[in-house]
């Protein structure tokens, strides 16, 4: 799993409301689709805690600074990313092969 959205202001070991669950639409149709689904997992009791995933609308988009930008190509030995972002990338591989890419998309590549 990538994140957790029954964890409220938290991502694994990162705590803070920098770190909450959100979805931000650009329109009715995005906040429709999006309350829908929440909705539906819900129901299902597809997480054993209520689901906390904000939906807000889209104020704008922010590039993080530089220093975050391809942090695991940069210190793929970094103990944060050995503990935490490893086995979710093994789980993607495992779970879902046709989606998974060996090869990432870099922020860099796209500048």
């Amino acid at each position: 799993m990538a994140h957790d959205p029954t964890e409220l202001d938290r991502q694994g070991p990162d705590v803070g409301p920098q770190y909450r669950s959100e979805i931000f639409y650009a329109n009715a149709d995005q906040r429709r689709i999006a309350l829908a689904y929440i909705a539906q997992l819900e129901r299902a009791r597809v997480f054993a805690d209520p689901i906390v995933t904000r939906v807000d609308p889209l104020a704008g988009f922010y590039r993080a600074e530089g220093y975050h930008q391809d942090y695991l190509v940069q210190h793929p030995d970094d103990p944060y990313i050995l503990y935490n972002d490893i086995p979710k990338l093994a789980s993607l591989r495992r779970l879902l092969p046709h989606i998974y890419r060996r090869e990432p998309a870099l922020v860099a590549a796209n500048r």
